[in-house]
Protein backbone atom coordinates (compact mmCIF):
# COMPACT_ATOMS: atom_id res chain seq x y z
CA UNK A 1 0.00 0.00 0.00
CA UNK A 2 1.20 3.49 -0.41
CA UNK A 3 2.02 5.11 2.90
CA UNK A 4 -0.08 8.10 2.68
CA UNK A 5 -3.05 5.84 1.62
CA UNK A 6 -1.94 4.11 5.06
CA UNK A 7 -2.02 7.67 6.73
CA UNK A 8 -5.84 8.43 5.46
CA UNK A 9 -6.97 5.02 6.79
CA UNK A 10 -5.97 5.16 10.09
CA UNK A 11 -6.97 8.86 10.30
CA UNK A 12 -10.79 7.52 8.99
CA UNK A 13 -10.25 4.61 11.77
CA UNK A 14 -10.75 7.11 14.69
CA UNK A 15 -13.61 8.73 13.37
CA UNK A 16 -12.62 11.84 11.71
CA UNK A 17 -14.60 12.79 8.39
CA UNK A 18 -13.20 15.67 7.60
CA UNK A 19 -9.37 17.32 7.11
CA UNK A 20 -8.38 20.75 7.41
CA UNK A 21 -5.99 21.25 4.94
CA UNK A 22 -4.21 24.67 2.72
CA UNK A 23 -2.10 22.67 -0.04
CA UNK A 24 1.18 22.86 -1.34
CA UNK A 25 3.17 20.44 -2.48
CA UNK A 26 4.47 18.69 0.17
CA UNK A 27 1.31 17.50 1.06
CA UNK A 28 -0.23 16.46 -2.48
CA UNK A 29 0.59 12.70 -1.92
CA UNK A 30 -1.45 12.88 1.15
CA UNK A 31 -4.40 15.26 0.02
CA UNK A 32 -4.51 12.78 -3.36
CA UNK A 33 -4.88 9.89 -0.64
CA UNK A 34 -8.45 12.18 -0.11
CA UNK A 35 -9.44 12.80 -3.18
CA UNK A 36 -10.92 9.70 -4.36
CA UNK A 37 -12.32 8.39 -1.09
CA UNK A 38 -16.05 9.27 -0.09
CA UNK A 39 -15.77 8.79 3.67
CA UNK A 40 -13.69 11.42 4.25
CA UNK A 41 -12.90 14.95 3.07
CA UNK A 42 -10.77 17.74 2.65
CA UNK A 43 -11.78 21.02 3.80
CA UNK A 44 -10.05 23.42 2.08
CA UNK A 45 -9.45 26.59 4.22
CA UNK A 46 -7.91 29.95 2.90
CA UNK A 47 -4.47 30.12 5.52
CA UNK A 48 -3.22 27.25 7.59
CA UNK A 49 -3.54 28.90 11.22
CA UNK A 50 -7.85 28.83 10.26
CA UNK A 51 -7.47 25.29 9.17
CA UNK A 52 -5.80 24.70 12.88
CA UNK A 53 -8.49 26.91 14.53
CA UNK A 54 -11.04 24.40 12.15
CA UNK A 55 -10.00 21.18 13.10
CA UNK A 56 -9.79 22.15 17.50
CA UNK A 57 -13.16 23.19 17.04
CA UNK A 58 -14.05 20.05 15.67
CA UNK A 59 -12.26 17.92 17.99
CA UNK A 60 -14.05 20.07 20.84
CA UNK A 61 -17.24 19.45 19.72
CA UNK A 62 -17.36 15.84 18.49
CA UNK A 63 -14.53 14.69 21.31
CA UNK A 64 -12.66 12.93 18.69
CA UNK A 65 -9.62 13.63 16.95
CA UNK A 66 -9.24 16.95 15.24
CA UNK A 67 -7.31 16.76 11.96
CA UNK A 68 -4.93 19.77 9.92
CA UNK A 69 -2.40 19.14 7.32
CA UNK A 70 0.08 21.91 5.92
CA UNK A 71 3.19 21.72 3.54
CA UNK A 72 6.68 22.62 5.00
CA UNK A 73 8.48 25.57 5.61
CA UNK A 74 5.47 28.36 5.66
CA UNK A 75 2.42 26.15 5.65
CA UNK A 76 3.95 24.70 8.49
CA UNK A 77 4.82 27.65 10.49
CA UNK A 78 1.35 29.24 9.84
CA UNK A 79 0.19 26.44 12.09
CA UNK A 80 2.05 26.87 15.42
CA UNK A 81 -0.44 29.58 16.79
CA UNK A 82 -3.63 26.66 16.65
CA UNK A 83 -0.87 24.07 17.68
CA UNK A 84 -0.40 26.32 21.26
CA UNK A 85 -3.90 26.71 21.26
CA UNK A 86 -4.66 22.99 21.49
CA UNK A 87 -2.12 22.86 23.86
CA UNK A 88 -2.95 25.26 26.53
CA UNK A 89 -6.76 24.33 25.85
CA UNK A 90 -6.33 20.08 26.13
CA UNK A 91 -7.83 19.50 23.05
CA UNK A 92 -6.17 16.04 21.13
CA UNK A 93 -5.56 17.38 17.69
CA UNK A 94 -3.34 15.67 15.05
CA UNK A 95 -0.74 17.71 12.94
CA UNK A 96 0.50 16.73 9.98
CA UNK A 97 2.72 18.67 7.65
CA UNK A 98 4.20 17.74 4.98
CA UNK A 99 8.60 18.27 4.58
CA UNK A 100 10.95 17.96 1.54
CA UNK A 101 12.25 14.26 0.34
CA UNK A 102 15.13 13.12 3.10
CA UNK A 103 17.66 13.46 0.40
CA UNK A 104 17.22 17.34 0.53
CA UNK A 105 16.90 17.83 4.29
CA UNK A 106 19.84 18.41 6.14
CA UNK A 107 19.11 16.87 9.39
CA UNK A 108 22.26 17.64 11.33
CA UNK A 109 25.04 19.34 8.76
CA UNK A 110 25.58 22.91 9.85
CA UNK A 111 23.76 24.55 6.92
CA UNK A 112 20.59 26.78 6.93
CA UNK A 113 18.67 25.10 4.82
CA UNK A 114 19.31 22.17 1.51
CA UNK A 115 15.62 21.69 -0.10
CA UNK A 116 13.01 24.47 -0.99
CA UNK A 117 10.81 25.36 2.08
CA UNK A 118 12.87 23.10 4.57
CA UNK A 119 12.20 24.09 7.97
CA UNK A 120 12.47 22.10 11.25
CA UNK A 121 9.17 22.27 12.08
CA UNK A 122 9.49 19.97 14.98
CA UNK A 123 12.36 21.81 16.55
CA UNK A 124 9.69 24.78 16.36
CA UNK A 125 6.72 22.70 17.47
CA UNK A 126 8.00 19.93 20.44
CA UNK A 127 7.69 22.74 23.26
CA UNK A 128 3.54 22.86 22.09
CA UNK A 129 3.25 19.44 21.55
CA UNK A 130 2.54 16.35 23.64
CA UNK A 131 4.77 14.21 20.71
CA UNK A 132 6.15 15.54 17.42
CA UNK A 133 8.45 12.98 15.05
CA UNK A 134 10.16 13.58 11.52
CA UNK A 135 9.13 10.29 10.24
CA UNK A 136 12.11 9.05 7.50
CA UNK A 137 11.87 5.32 8.15
CA UNK A 138 8.14 4.15 6.46
CA UNK A 139 8.33 1.04 8.02
CA UNK A 140 7.77 2.91 11.40
CA UNK A 141 4.82 5.09 10.12
CA UNK A 142 2.23 2.37 11.64
CA UNK A 143 4.31 3.38 15.25
CA UNK A 144 4.45 6.34 15.11
CA UNK A 145 0.86 7.16 14.23
CA UNK A 146 -0.51 4.99 16.53
CA UNK A 147 1.88 6.56 19.35
CA UNK A 148 0.55 9.92 17.86
CA UNK A 149 -2.75 9.20 18.17
CA UNK A 150 -2.98 7.29 21.37
CA UNK A 151 -1.05 10.55 23.66
CA UNK A 152 -3.46 12.97 21.35
CA UNK A 153 -5.78 11.72 23.45
CA UNK A 154 -4.83 10.05 26.98
CA UNK A 155 -4.11 11.27 29.96
CA UNK A 156 -4.62 15.47 29.35
CA UNK A 157 -5.01 15.67 26.07
CA UNK A 158 -3.02 17.88 23.57
CA UNK A 159 -2.06 18.25 19.85
CA UNK A 160 0.66 16.04 18.30
CA UNK A 161 2.36 16.45 14.72
CA UNK A 162 4.12 14.24 12.20
CA UNK A 163 6.16 15.45 9.71
CA UNK A 164 6.50 13.22 6.58
CA UNK A 165 8.82 13.91 3.70
CA UNK A 166 7.64 13.73 0.49
CA UNK A 167 9.47 10.30 -0.32
CA UNK A 168 7.85 8.63 2.39
CA UNK A 169 4.58 9.80 1.42
CA UNK A 170 4.67 7.80 -1.66
CA UNK A 171 6.57 4.79 -0.42
CA UNK A 172 5.38 1.82 -0.82
CA UNK A 173 4.69 -0.35 2.64
CA UNK A 174 4.10 -4.02 3.58
CA UNK A 175 0.77 -3.35 5.89
CA UNK A 176 0.77 -6.85 7.74
CA UNK A 177 4.54 -6.30 8.60
CA UNK A 178 4.39 -3.26 10.04
CA UNK A 179 5.31 -2.59 14.21
CA UNK A 180 3.16 -1.35 16.61
CA UNK A 181 3.51 1.12 19.14
CA UNK A 182 0.74 -1.09 21.43
CA UNK A 183 3.34 -4.24 20.88
CA UNK A 184 6.51 -1.64 22.87
CA UNK A 185 7.68 -1.29 26.05
CA UNK A 186 7.53 2.15 25.60
CA UNK A 187 3.72 1.60 25.36
CA UNK A 188 3.22 -0.91 28.50
CA UNK A 189 5.20 1.54 30.41
CA UNK A 190 3.26 4.65 29.78
CA UNK A 191 -0.38 3.21 30.47
CA UNK A 192 -1.26 5.16 33.56
CA UNK A 193 -4.33 4.20 36.38
CA UNK A 194 -5.52 6.55 38.70
CA UNK A 195 -5.86 5.51 42.12
CA UNK A 196 -7.29 7.31 44.91
CA UNK A 197 -7.46 6.78 48.31
CA UNK A 198 -10.52 5.62 50.04
CA UNK A 199 -10.36 7.97 52.76
CA UNK A 200 -9.98 10.75 50.17
CA UNK A 201 -13.68 9.95 49.08
CA UNK A 202 -14.90 9.99 52.51
CA UNK A 203 -13.50 13.23 53.74
CA UNK A 204 -15.05 14.98 50.96
CA UNK A 205 -18.51 13.69 52.26
CA UNK A 206 -17.98 14.80 54.96
CA UNK A 207 -17.12 18.33 54.14
CA UNK A 208 -19.76 18.46 52.03
CA UNK A 209 -22.49 17.55 55.13
CA UNK A 210 -20.46 19.81 57.24
CA UNK A 211 -20.37 23.07 55.11
CA UNK A 212 -22.49 26.13 55.35
CA UNK A 213 -21.62 27.58 51.83
CA UNK A 214 -20.65 25.09 49.51
CA UNK A 215 -19.50 25.92 45.84
CA UNK A 216 -18.20 23.91 42.89
CA UNK A 217 -15.72 25.77 40.00
CA UNK A 218 -16.10 23.57 37.16
CA UNK A 219 -12.99 24.22 34.82
CA UNK A 220 -12.62 23.55 30.77
CA UNK A 221 -11.78 19.84 31.95
CA UNK A 222 -15.22 18.79 32.43
CA UNK A 223 -15.90 18.75 28.57
CA UNK A 224 -12.03 18.12 27.92
CA UNK A 225 -12.61 14.72 30.07
CA UNK A 226 -16.42 14.37 28.83
CA UNK A 227 -17.15 14.32 32.31
CA UNK A 228 -20.46 16.67 31.90
CA UNK A 229 -23.21 14.17 32.47
CA UNK A 230 -21.18 12.98 35.55
CA UNK A 231 -21.15 16.72 36.38
CA UNK A 232 -24.98 16.72 36.25
CA UNK A 233 -25.68 13.36 38.53
CA UNK A 234 -23.04 15.39 40.98
CA UNK A 235 -24.76 18.94 41.16
CA UNK A 236 -28.31 16.57 41.14
CA UNK A 237 -27.39 14.72 44.23
CA UNK A 238 -25.35 17.27 46.57
CA UNK A 239 -27.52 20.39 45.28
CA UNK A 240 -24.15 22.53 45.35
CA UNK A 241 -24.59 25.82 43.79
CA UNK A 242 -21.83 25.85 40.36
CA UNK A 243 -19.94 28.84 39.07
CA UNK A 244 -17.42 28.59 35.92
CA UNK A 245 -14.40 29.22 34.41
CA UNK A 246 -14.17 30.94 31.00
CA UNK A 247 -13.19 27.27 29.50
CA UNK A 248 -16.02 25.81 31.86
CA UNK A 249 -19.40 28.37 30.68
CA UNK A 250 -21.17 25.46 28.57
CA UNK A 251 -20.71 22.61 31.13
CA UNK A 252 -24.52 23.29 32.23
CA UNK A 253 -27.27 24.80 31.29
CA UNK A 254 -27.47 28.69 32.58
CA UNK A 255 -30.91 28.32 33.25
CA UNK A 256 -30.33 25.97 35.98
CA UNK A 257 -30.67 27.14 39.30
CA UNK A 258 -27.76 26.15 40.66
CA UNK A 259 -25.84 28.12 37.89
CA UNK A 260 -24.17 31.22 39.47
CA UNK A 261 -22.39 32.80 36.73
CA UNK A 262 -18.81 33.42 35.49
CA UNK A 263 -16.13 34.24 37.67
CA UNK A 264 -12.25 35.73 37.83
CA UNK A 265 -10.88 38.52 36.38
CA UNK A 266 -13.86 40.10 33.86
CA UNK A 267 -16.58 37.62 35.39
CA UNK A 268 -19.80 38.49 36.72
CA UNK A 269 -19.19 40.86 40.34
CA UNK A 270 -21.73 38.43 42.24
CA UNK A 271 -20.00 35.52 41.16
CA UNK A 272 -16.82 36.51 42.38
CA UNK A 273 -18.55 37.59 45.62
CA UNK A 274 -20.23 34.07 45.55
CA UNK A 275 -17.04 32.37 44.72
CA UNK A 276 -15.13 34.60 47.59
CA UNK A 277 -17.70 33.57 50.50
CA UNK A 278 -17.89 30.22 50.04
CA UNK A 279 -17.04 27.84 52.74
CA UNK A 280 -15.87 24.22 50.76
CA UNK A 281 -15.20 25.32 47.11
CA UNK A 282 -14.63 21.92 45.12
CA UNK A 283 -12.39 22.87 41.71
CA UNK A 284 -13.03 20.41 39.17
CA UNK A 285 -10.45 20.58 36.07
CA UNK A 286 -9.41 23.91 36.32
CA UNK A 287 -5.79 25.39 36.35
CA UNK A 288 -6.91 28.25 38.41
CA UNK A 289 -4.32 30.63 36.15
CA UNK A 290 -4.50 34.44 37.05
CA UNK A 291 -7.29 35.34 35.11
CA UNK A 292 -9.05 33.28 38.04
CA UNK A 293 -7.61 33.86 40.56
CA UNK A 294 -6.37 37.63 39.98
CA UNK A 295 -2.75 38.33 41.24
CA UNK A 296 -2.77 37.60 44.63
CA UNK A 297 -3.82 33.62 44.78
CA UNK A 298 -3.41 34.00 48.47
CA UNK A 299 -6.87 35.88 49.02
CA UNK A 300 -8.98 32.65 46.49
CA UNK A 301 -11.59 31.51 48.23
CA UNK A 302 -9.62 32.09 51.46
CA UNK A 303 -12.20 31.28 53.80
CA UNK A 304 -12.98 27.79 51.88
CA UNK A 305 -11.22 24.06 52.40
CA UNK A 306 -10.38 23.65 48.89
CA UNK A 307 -10.64 20.44 47.18
CA UNK A 308 -8.66 20.18 43.86
CA UNK A 309 -9.23 17.60 40.93
CA UNK A 310 -7.30 17.88 37.73
CA UNK A 311 -5.92 14.80 35.68
CA UNK A 312 -2.61 16.53 35.64
CA UNK A 313 -0.68 16.54 38.93
CA UNK A 314 1.62 19.23 37.96
CA UNK A 315 -1.47 21.65 38.21
CA UNK A 316 -2.35 20.56 41.85
CA UNK A 317 -0.95 22.76 44.55
CA UNK A 318 0.84 25.10 41.50
CA UNK A 319 -1.05 28.69 41.85
CA UNK A 320 -3.42 27.92 45.02
CA UNK A 321 -3.18 25.37 48.03
CA UNK A 322 -5.79 23.18 48.30
CA UNK A 323 -6.74 21.02 51.46
CA UNK A 324 -7.61 18.10 49.53
CA UNK A 325 -5.59 16.56 46.12
CA UNK A 326 -6.84 14.74 43.96
CA UNK A 327 -4.71 13.34 40.25
CA UNK A 328 -7.71 11.91 38.64
CA UNK A 329 -9.80 12.05 34.95
CA UNK A 330 -13.09 13.43 36.16
CA UNK A 331 -15.12 11.26 34.29
CA UNK A 332 -13.75 8.56 36.97
CA UNK A 333 -14.07 10.75 40.04
CA UNK A 334 -17.42 11.80 39.57
CA UNK A 335 -18.68 8.38 38.62
CA UNK A 336 -17.21 7.30 41.83
CA UNK A 337 -18.33 9.98 44.05
CA UNK A 338 -21.92 9.72 42.67
CA UNK A 339 -22.32 5.87 43.69
CA UNK A 340 -21.09 6.88 46.71
CA UNK A 341 -23.55 10.03 47.27
CA UNK A 342 -26.29 7.19 46.52
CA UNK A 343 -27.56 8.03 49.79
CA UNK A 344 -26.81 10.83 50.52
CA UNK A 345 -29.06 13.44 52.22
CA UNK A 346 -28.76 16.80 51.10
CA UNK A 347 -27.63 19.49 53.75
CA UNK A 348 -29.79 22.76 53.74
CA UNK A 349 -27.83 25.42 52.37
CA UNK A 350 -31.21 27.70 51.55
CA UNK A 351 -29.94 30.40 53.30
CA UNK A 352 -26.88 30.53 51.11
CA UNK A 353 -28.54 30.16 48.19
CA UNK A 354 -30.51 33.60 49.47
CA UNK A 355 -27.27 35.40 49.84
CA UNK A 356 -26.15 34.49 46.38
CA UNK A 357 -29.83 35.32 45.06
CA UNK A 358 -29.30 38.55 46.44
CA UNK A 359 -25.72 39.63 45.69
CA UNK A 360 -27.49 38.29 41.68
CA UNK A 361 -29.82 41.40 42.07
CA UNK A 362 -28.04 44.05 43.39
CA UNK A 363 -25.23 43.63 41.06
CA UNK A 364 -26.26 42.87 36.98
CA UNK A 365 -23.45 42.90 34.99
CA UNK A 366 -23.76 46.14 32.88
CA UNK A 367 -20.95 48.18 31.34
CA UNK A 368 -23.21 51.47 31.39
CA UNK A 369 -26.35 52.85 31.50
CA UNK A 370 -27.90 53.76 28.55
CA UNK A 371 -29.70 57.00 27.93
CA UNK A 372 -31.12 57.42 25.24
CA UNK A 373 -31.19 54.54 22.29
CA UNK A 374 -27.62 52.92 22.83
CA UNK A 375 -26.76 50.05 22.32
CA UNK A 376 -25.16 47.96 25.76
CA UNK A 377 -23.17 45.32 25.25
CA UNK A 378 -24.56 42.99 27.43
CA UNK A 379 -27.99 43.67 27.40
CA UNK A 380 -27.66 43.11 23.59
CA UNK A 381 -25.84 40.19 24.26
CA UNK A 382 -28.84 39.15 26.60
CA UNK A 383 -31.20 39.91 23.79
CA UNK A 384 -29.31 37.38 21.45
CA UNK A 385 -29.36 34.97 23.82
CA UNK A 386 -32.56 34.65 24.21
CA UNK A 387 -33.72 34.79 20.12
CA UNK A 388 -31.08 32.14 19.65
CA UNK A 389 -32.89 29.05 20.24
CA UNK A 390 -31.93 27.13 17.08
CA UNK A 391 -28.12 27.84 17.64
CA UNK A 392 -25.80 25.16 18.52
CA UNK A 393 -22.45 26.76 19.27
CA UNK A 394 -21.74 30.02 19.53
CA UNK A 395 -17.93 30.52 19.00
CA UNK A 396 -16.28 33.80 20.59
CA UNK A 397 -12.87 35.64 19.64
CA UNK A 398 -10.70 37.40 22.17
CA UNK A 399 -11.57 40.82 22.91
CA UNK A 400 -14.31 43.00 24.72
CA UNK A 401 -16.87 41.40 23.21
CA UNK A 402 -15.42 37.69 24.36
CA UNK A 403 -16.09 39.45 27.91
CA UNK A 404 -19.64 40.74 27.73
CA UNK A 405 -20.50 37.90 25.39
CA UNK A 406 -18.83 35.51 28.62
CA UNK A 407 -21.05 37.20 31.35
CA UNK A 408 -24.25 37.67 29.45
CA UNK A 409 -24.96 35.06 27.28
CA UNK A 410 -27.50 32.59 28.83
CA UNK A 411 -26.61 29.24 27.53
CA UNK A 412 -29.25 26.82 26.97
CA UNK A 413 -29.54 22.84 27.22
CA UNK A 414 -27.01 21.58 24.78
CA UNK A 415 -25.45 24.30 23.40
CA UNK A 416 -21.79 24.79 23.47
CA UNK A 417 -19.55 28.08 23.78
CA UNK A 418 -16.42 28.41 22.75
CA UNK A 419 -13.26 30.33 23.67
CA UNK A 420 -9.82 30.49 23.03
CA UNK A 421 -8.69 30.44 26.72
CA UNK A 422 -4.80 29.99 27.30
CA UNK A 423 -3.51 30.99 23.96
CA UNK A 424 -6.10 33.72 23.63
CA UNK A 425 -5.61 34.00 19.96
CA UNK A 426 -7.84 36.75 18.19
CA UNK A 427 -8.89 35.56 14.50
CA UNK A 428 -10.52 32.12 16.27
CA UNK A 429 -13.76 32.57 16.30
CA UNK A 430 -14.19 32.66 12.34
CA UNK A 431 -12.04 29.15 11.70
CA UNK A 432 -13.40 27.74 14.91
CA UNK A 433 -16.96 28.16 13.66
CA UNK A 434 -16.11 26.19 10.11
CA UNK A 435 -14.73 22.98 12.22
CA UNK A 436 -18.15 23.13 14.71
CA UNK A 437 -20.44 24.04 11.85
CA UNK A 438 -18.85 20.23 10.19
CA UNK A 439 -19.01 18.56 13.32
CA UNK A 440 -22.64 18.94 13.99
CA UNK A 441 -25.85 19.66 12.27
CA UNK A 442 -27.10 22.86 14.20
CA UNK A 443 -26.63 26.42 13.41
CA UNK A 444 -23.17 28.19 14.83
CA UNK A 445 -23.13 31.81 16.19
CA UNK A 446 -20.05 33.73 15.97
CA UNK A 447 -19.35 36.81 18.06
CA UNK A 448 -16.31 39.01 17.46
CA UNK A 449 -14.95 42.15 17.01
CA UNK A 450 -13.52 45.00 14.41
CA UNK A 451 -10.41 44.09 15.26
CA UNK A 452 -10.37 40.56 15.77
CA UNK A 453 -12.65 39.51 12.27
CA UNK A 454 -10.09 40.82 10.61
CA UNK A 455 -7.43 38.40 11.00
CA UNK A 456 -8.67 34.93 9.15
CA UNK A 457 -11.47 37.32 7.49
CA UNK A 458 -10.07 35.24 3.89
CA UNK A 459 -12.10 32.56 5.66
CA UNK A 460 -15.59 33.95 4.45
CA UNK A 461 -14.60 32.16 1.04
CA UNK A 462 -14.83 29.06 3.08
CA UNK A 463 -18.10 29.52 4.50
CA UNK A 464 -19.88 30.75 1.62
CA UNK A 465 -18.26 27.98 -0.33
CA UNK A 466 -19.35 25.23 1.90
CA UNK A 467 -22.65 27.30 2.78
CA UNK A 468 -22.43 27.01 6.17
CA UNK A 469 -25.14 28.15 8.56
CA UNK A 470 -22.45 30.44 10.20
CA UNK A 471 -24.39 33.50 11.53
CA UNK A 472 -21.87 35.95 12.07
CA UNK A 473 -22.11 39.29 14.63
CA UNK A 474 -19.46 41.79 15.03
CA UNK A 475 -19.69 44.41 17.79
CA UNK A 476 -17.93 47.62 15.91
CA UNK A 477 -16.52 49.99 18.31
CA UNK A 478 -13.52 50.95 15.54
CA UNK A 479 -11.07 49.67 18.08
CA UNK A 480 -8.75 47.32 19.48
CA UNK A 481 -11.37 47.53 22.87
CA UNK A 482 -9.77 45.66 25.05
CA UNK A 483 -5.99 47.06 25.02
CA UNK A 484 -7.79 50.23 24.41
CA UNK A 485 -9.61 50.23 28.04
CA UNK A 486 -6.03 48.58 29.76
CA UNK A 487 -4.53 52.20 27.89
CA UNK A 488 -6.87 54.32 29.17
CA UNK A 489 -6.46 52.68 33.11
CA UNK A 490 -3.16 52.59 32.96
CA UNK A 491 -1.54 54.86 30.00
CA UNK A 492 -2.80 58.11 30.70
CA UNK A 493 -5.40 57.13 27.94
CA UNK A 494 -2.48 57.11 25.48
CA UNK A 495 -3.92 54.71 22.78
CA UNK A 496 -1.23 54.18 20.56
CA UNK A 497 -2.37 51.36 17.69
CA UNK A 498 -5.52 50.26 19.14
CA UNK A 499 -8.21 53.40 17.55
CA UNK A 500 -8.54 52.61 13.89
CA UNK A 501 -10.56 53.45 11.00
CA UNK A 502 -11.99 49.95 10.11
CA UNK A 503 -13.31 49.01 6.37
CA UNK A 504 -16.95 48.40 5.48
CA UNK A 505 -17.84 45.29 6.52
CA UNK A 506 -21.15 45.60 5.18
CA UNK A 507 -18.77 45.67 1.75
CA UNK A 508 -16.97 43.08 2.65
CA UNK A 509 -20.05 40.81 3.02
CA UNK A 510 -21.43 41.46 -0.11
CA UNK A 511 -18.49 40.41 -1.73
CA UNK A 512 -19.02 37.24 -0.53
CA UNK A 513 -22.90 37.28 -1.23
CA UNK A 514 -23.40 36.91 2.37
CA UNK A 515 -26.62 38.36 3.58
CA UNK A 516 -25.76 41.33 5.74
CA UNK A 517 -27.75 43.52 8.50
CA UNK A 518 -26.53 46.46 10.89
CA UNK A 519 -27.68 47.63 14.19
CA UNK A 520 -26.42 51.16 15.18
CA UNK A 521 -28.88 51.51 17.70
CA UNK A 522 -31.68 49.38 20.31
CA UNK A 523 -34.43 50.35 17.79
CA UNK A 524 -33.48 48.41 15.30
CA UNK A 525 -33.35 45.15 16.74
CA UNK A 526 -35.67 43.28 14.40
CA UNK A 527 -32.85 42.78 12.20
CA UNK A 528 -31.91 40.58 14.81
CA UNK A 529 -34.97 38.67 14.08
CA UNK A 530 -33.77 38.39 10.29
CA UNK A 531 -30.62 37.79 10.49
CA UNK A 532 -31.18 34.96 12.83
CA UNK A 533 -33.55 33.38 10.46
CA UNK A 534 -31.33 33.53 7.56
CA UNK A 535 -31.11 30.56 6.03
CA UNK A 536 -27.06 29.73 5.49
CA UNK A 537 -24.32 32.25 6.27
CA UNK A 538 -25.52 36.02 7.56
CA UNK A 539 -23.52 38.78 8.85
CA UNK A 540 -25.09 41.52 11.54
CA UNK A 541 -22.25 44.28 12.86
CA UNK A 542 -23.91 46.08 15.82
CA UNK A 543 -22.27 49.52 15.98
CA UNK A 544 -20.94 50.62 19.68
CA UNK A 545 -19.62 53.41 21.40
CA UNK A 546 -15.80 54.12 20.59
CA UNK A 547 -15.15 54.12 24.51
CA UNK A 548 -17.53 51.14 25.84
CA UNK A 549 -15.51 49.20 28.25
CA UNK A 550 -16.19 45.50 29.95
CA UNK A 551 -17.50 46.43 33.65
CA UNK A 552 -16.61 44.88 36.57
CA UNK A 553 -12.79 44.71 35.81
CA UNK A 554 -10.46 43.20 38.40
CA UNK A 555 -7.17 45.12 38.54
CA UNK A 556 -3.60 44.02 39.99
CA UNK A 557 -3.06 43.63 43.45
CA UNK A 558 -7.05 43.07 44.19
CA UNK A 559 -8.47 40.20 45.64
CA UNK A 560 -11.56 38.93 42.80
CA UNK A 561 -14.45 40.22 44.88
CA UNK A 562 -12.99 43.92 44.81
CA UNK A 563 -13.73 44.74 41.46
CA UNK A 564 -13.66 48.23 39.29
CA UNK A 565 -15.78 50.20 39.36
CA UNK A 566 -14.97 49.85 43.16
CA UNK A 567 -17.75 49.38 45.52
CA UNK A 568 -17.81 51.52 48.70
CA UNK A 569 -15.50 49.79 51.45
CA UNK A 570 -18.97 49.83 53.91
CA UNK A 571 -20.76 48.11 51.00
CA UNK A 572 -18.24 45.60 50.08
CA UNK A 573 -17.75 44.70 53.64
CA UNK A 574 -21.82 44.57 54.15
CA UNK A 575 -22.25 41.78 51.36
CA UNK A 576 -18.78 39.79 52.23
CA UNK A 577 -19.77 37.18 54.98
CA UNK A 578 -15.51 36.99 55.79
CA UNK A 579 -13.35 39.39 56.25
CA UNK A 580 -12.02 41.75 53.90
CA UNK A 581 -8.36 41.28 53.40
CA UNK A 582 -5.93 44.74 53.48
CA UNK A 583 -6.12 47.13 50.94
CA UNK A 584 -3.08 47.83 48.71
CA UNK A 585 -1.98 50.11 46.53
CA UNK A 586 -2.63 49.84 43.18
CA UNK A 587 0.42 50.15 41.19
CA UNK A 588 0.38 52.94 38.36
Amino acid sequence: MKLSDYVINCIKEEGVSHVFEFIGGAIVHLLDSISYRDDIECISVRHEQAGAFAAEAYARMNGKLGVAMATSGPGALNLVTGIGSCYFDSVPCLFITGQVNTYEYKFDRPIRQIGFQETDIISVAKSLTKYAELVTDPTKIRYHLEKAIYLAQTGRPGPVLLDIPMNIQRADIDVDNLESYFDSSEYLDSVNSYSIEEEKYDNIIHLLEKAERPLVLAGGGIRVGNAVEELNGFLNKTGVPIVSSLMGLDVISHHNPQYCGLIGSYGNRYSNMTLANCDLLIILGSRLDSRQTGTRPDTFARAAKKIHVDIDALELNSKVQADILIQSDLKGFLTEMNTRLENYVRTDITEWFGTISNLREKYPTYSFTPINKEIEPNRFIQLLSSKSEQIGTICLDVGQHQMWASQSFQLSENQRLLNSGGMGAMGFALPAAIGAALASDKDVLVIAGDGGIQLNIQELDTITRFNLPIKIVILNNSSLGMVRQFQDLYMDGRQQSTVNKNPSFINIFNAYEIPSFQMGSMDDADQLDEFLNTSGPAFLEVKLEKNTEVHPKLVVNRPIEDMFPFLERDELKKDMLIDLVEEMEIPK
